[in-house]
């Protein structure tokens, strides 16, 4: 009951606070949420920015294709879709109100854990800022207007006679704007410096310092404001994290989700064994995506990885099948080739590869890691060969290895404009569509081993891998839909084992 009472007042407060289904979250939640909720809120958010970076890069923005996409996806994820939604109308069993504190309480969780370093403050603005983008766009005229009210966006319109007056310049510098609609149309007079991206595609009047924008035109001054909030909001949260991070519950939760991998578990295998040793010379160069073809070539050429690349190489050679005795004899047979001697190996390196696979110390089953952490930690140093090439590499030496791999100078030009912009994940992806000769690849790449099963997928070569590794994903679903209320709450603490059981794996293969 008592519960009941509590969640009528949540809701109750909520309907006051979120009378508007865009804001630009300028006070952050006061309420008491469990950890269980607040990581599946951060999780799925997390999601959705995910969608709309992958959007961003694949379509147009806010074309059709791109506006469809995303609002099936904000459905999916229970976010607020619809301008027009009654407030007190359950949709999909959840009210629009409970939607809109969802994404009010969702959007500071994020802004805790992406306000740690340049690069996640980087990404997190732009995705906010697209997100928030098609947001307003998708509003009606009303709601533009109340919105702009609600938040003292009073911009300066401009009289029907200085309208008239400069009739003929609007209307050639307003590519939406004709002489018909002119009449209808309301400008805003606003600083030049307020509305650059206009003034820079030529799509207002400039005179005297001031830009003339038409009111459909004026998103590109509200996001700009939006922008420069968010922009300042996290620069004050990253002053505050010390307070943050000694509460030993939510710091490992941050951590977890700045570096956070959604999809696949690929650590469970019943395909151990059916990668052979044979094959993986011939699998690098055809399946591997190019950050474990890198760690391959060097590993033959060298005979030796450091620390950094044994970790990250071999979970991905665990995840593909290798099983245990392959990757004992692997190892050994590549090292014993440079300057360690098969005594040497036994003593400084077979403990850690068997403590890999789970049959030494703890006994777990660690996980090959994702492209978020190859690409968010230990980033490599001189004469190391691990993390994101797309990421980590100069990008003259990155054109240099993928003109080696015989990318056509066009596809090298898309892949780099991509690595430009920091969108690493979705230069791998055109990787793949280049080298596998497919116009438009059907997944959103998030995980190493999950390129190279898609890649057997297209080559006609994985089709029993890629089901059988299925098959437990779906069991883990299965067992996580009917997991008791305090196994949920367990997995909201999962993220400090996570990181105890990295530390304690790192320790083991460290050099001598």
């Amino acid at each position: 009951m008592e519960f009941s009472v509590r969640r009528r007042k949540i809701i109750a407060n909520s309907q006051t606070e979120y009378e508007h289904i865009l804001q630009f979250y300028g006070q952050p939640p006061l309420e008491n949420i469990s950890l269980t909720e607040f990581e599946t809120f951060a999780v799925e958010r997390l999601k959705l920015l995910k969608t709309v970076e992958n959007l961003g890069v694949s379509y147009v923005k806010l074309s059709e294709q791109y506006s469809h996409k995303l609002e099936k996806e904000l459905k999916n994820l229970n976010f607020p879709y619809r301008p027009e939604a009654d407030d007190k109308k359950p949709l999909n069993g959840t009210s629009e109100i409970e939607k809109r504190r969802k994404d009010h309480i969702s959007h500071f969780i994020l802004r805790l854990a992406y306000s740690q370093t340049e690069d996640l403050r980087r990404w997190f603005i732009q995705q906010e800022v697209d997100l928030f983008r098609y947001r307003f766009n998708d509003l009606g005229s009303s709601l533009k207007v109340e919105f702009l009210k609600r938040n003292n966006l009073q911009y300066d319109k401009i009289t029907v006679e200085e309208k008239e007056t400069l009739r003929e310049k609007l209307v050639n510098s307003s590519y939406a704007v004709s002489g018909v609609t002119l009449e209808s149309q309301d400008f805003y007079k606003v600083p030049f410096q307020d509305a650059l991206d206009l003034v820079r595609m030529r799509k207002v009047y400039l005179k005297a310092g001031y830009v003339y924008i038409p009111q459909q035109d004026i998103v590109a001054i509200v996001l700009n404001d939006f922008r420069t909030r968010l922009s300042k909001a996290l620069a004050l949260t990253a002053r505050s994290l010390p307070s943050v991070q000694s509460d030993e519950r939510l710091q490992p939760l941050l951590n977890h989700l700045s570096h956070a991998y959604v999809g696949q578990d690929y650590s469970i295998q019943k395909n151990v064994g059916k990668i052979s040793l044979e094959q993986i010379d011939s699998l690098s160069g055809k399946s591997f995506p190019l950050c474990m073809r890198q760690l391959h070539q060097s590993l033959r050429e060298n005979h030796h990885l450091r620390h950094g690349g044994r970790m990250q190489y071999g979970l991905f050679l665990k995840g593909i099948g290798l099983s245990l005795e392959q990757a004992l004899q692997f190892w050994r047979s590549e090292f014993i080739r440079g300057k360690v001697d098969a005594d040497k190996f036994d003593k400084q390196y077979a403990y850690s590869i068997r403590h890999m696979f789970g049959k030494e110390g703890k006994r777990t089953d660690y996980t090959p890691y994702s492209c978020m952490k190859v690409i968010l930690s230990n980033a490599p140093s001189q004469g190391d060969h691990h993390g994101c090439p797309f990421r980590h590499s100069d990008p003259e030496l990155l054109k240099q290895k993928l003109q080696f791999y015989k990318v056509s100078p066009s596809g090298i030009s898309q892949i780099l404009e991509l690595v430009k912009g920091m969108h690493y994940q979705l230069a791998c992806q055109k990787y793949f569509e280049l080298t596998h000769n497919t116009e438009d690849s059907t997944f959103s790449l998030n995980h190493p081993n999950q390129y190279f099963i898609e890649s057997q997928r297209v080559l006609g070569g994985g089709k029993e891998i890629k089901k059988e590794m299925d098959a437990p994903q779906r069991l883990q679903e299965k067992s996580a839909a009917q997991g008791s209320g305090a196994a949920r709450e367990a997995t909201a603490n999962a993220a400090q084992g996570l990181v105890e059981m990295t530390e304690d794996l790192d320790a083991y293969f460290q050099d001598a």
